[in-house]
């Protein structure tokens, strides 16, 4: 049950609060002036706080409780409404700022508001130790030159809050590198935040990430903590940032420069206290040169810049790489697949990877299922013939023609059957496909043309 410490040296508000909140589900319990208050906030889930008290002001209370690891919030109750408290009681950390006379309509919401957001970084909270360890720098995979200069910029952007852009072709990490700068900096015990831009569709992408206000659409039956709210003091990773509408684009920089935002159907401004790291595998410059991205938000975006390189940049890499991810997935299926056939690492090591590291995971876990003893064969890997690509959930690939001896193919048939590769891997989602491979559609369709490559029959004409 929810605990609010309800902290007032009028006995009356003392104990009218106290009915209120008895009647709406919480556990209450009351201080009368500052040190009792102190004293009593450990336990707290959510603080209701007035300013003026005896013994030590609610300024001083606030101060002492935010000092703790885990600050509960803080929702101030004064008689007080000058400009100069509110702004000192919110960059003290006050979740909010209320004035007597209390609205009950308008206590109810923000105490049920702050309990939510109590209740979302405890559960989160738990999680961080673990991720503490499975995102360390040390956990991201390899030795070779390019690699080494990713880490030198984790190490170098963990040191402030300041906005990080991660770029990179998809499959290559961008999302456990920005896990590793959260967990490397001063703010790994606060939540990390992630969220697809393209999971969700256009129109609720703005709920996911800012949240609403019961009543705000059809369908809106609750309130709803978007991911900006979640994420608290920690960090909002915003993956696929090049797929934002422009709408959404105009938004996010104007909450970037005046650091609030507000819930969908709700004029309430929420102070933006979260570090934003950004990640896309499209090239944004391009994208401001078409009128397709706001520049003004890419440099809000670009403060600081990591830049991935794909898989086939850094091959020497794939041994270790393996190795790691053997072990994972080993533990993962409760396999024991401990050897690599000198032949199996040999394919591993000169096959292009457009998919990159997660292509290579999954190319390993499918290895791993079929292999039957503890060594991992040639015969086992899905890099050719019948098993042109890994992607789960689909019937076994046909189309893809066998890679026979990569040293000696042309440079044409090697673009042929890396953008084949590419349709099936995307089910001939041309859209898809364009965008992973970096040429316009257009092009596709006459790469598609050149080539002679056919669609096949299970998968539906695209309209």
């Amino acid at each position: 049950m929810t605990r609010v410490l309800v902290v007032d040296d009028d006995r009356s508000i003392r104990r009218t609060l106290e009915k209120f909140l008895l009647g709406e589900g919480y556990e209450v319990v009351t201080a009368a002036d500052g040190p009792e208050a102190m004293r009593a906030a450990a336990g707290a889930d959510v603080i209701l706080l007035d300013l003026g008290l005896p013994g030590a002001d609610g300024f001083e209370v606030l101060a002492s409780v935010r000092a703790d690891a885990h600050p509960p919030p803080v929702v101030v109750i004064t008689a007080r409404d000058d400009m100069q408290s509110t702004v000192r009681a919110i960059q003290m950390g006050a979740y909010e700022y209320l004035v007597k006379p209390l609205d009950v309509e308008r206590l109810r919401l923000v105490v049920r508001r702050a309990a939510e957001s109590r209740d979302a970084e405890r559960a989160l909270g738990q999680f961080v130790a673990r991720e503490t360890e499975s995102y360390q720098v040390g956990n991201i995979i390899g030795r070779s030159p390019p690699i080494r200069e990713v880490y030198k910029q984790i190490g170098a952007v963990s040191t402030s809050r300041a906005s990080v852009l991660v770029l990179g072709e998809s499959g290559t990490g961008k999302e456990l590198v920005a896990k590793a700068i959260h967990y490397a900096s001063a703010d790994r015990d606060k939540p990390f935040v992630a969220i697809n831009c393209t999971a969700f569709a256009r129109d609720l992408l703005e709920s996911e990430l800012f949240g609403h206000a019961r009543g705000a659409f059809t369908g809106a039956v609750a309130d709803k903590v978007g991911r900006f709210e979640l994420a608290g003091a920690g960090t909002l990773f915003l993956d696929e940032i090049g797929e934002l509408s422009v709408g959404l684009q105009a938004k996010l920089l104007r909450i970037l420069q005046e650091r609030v935002f507000e819930r969908v159907g709700d004029n309430r401004p929420i102070p933006l206290r979260a570090r934003i790291i950004a990640a896309t595998h499209r090239d944004l410059d391009v994208m401001v040169a078409a009128g397709d991205f706001r520049e003004d938000l890419l440099y809000r975006l670009r403060v600081m810049e990591i830049r991935l390189p794909p898989l086939r940049e850094r091959a020497e890499d794939v041994p270790l790489l393996v190795e790691g991810l053997l072990d994972k997935i080993n533990r993962d299926l409760h396999k024991h697949v401990r050897i690599v056939s000198r032949e199996a690492m040999a394919a591993l090591a000169r096959y292009p990877w457009p998919g990159n590291v997660r292509e290579l995971e999954n190319a390993l876990t499918r290895a791993v299922v079929l292999s039957q003893g503890e060594v991992l064969e040639v015969r086992h890997l899905p890099l050719g013939g019948d098993d042109a690509a890994p992607p789960p959930r689909r019937a076994p690939i046909t189309q893809a023609p066998p890679i026979g001896e990569p040293e000696l193919v042309a440079l044409r048939e090697v673009e042929r059957r890396h953008i084949e590769r590419v349709l099936l891997h995307t089910e001939w989602n041309k859209r898809r496909a364009s965008a992973i491979l970096e040429i316009s559609r257009p092009t596709l369709d006459r790469k598609i043309e050149e080539f002679g490559l056919v669609r096949p029959d299970r998968f539906q004409e695209e309209r």
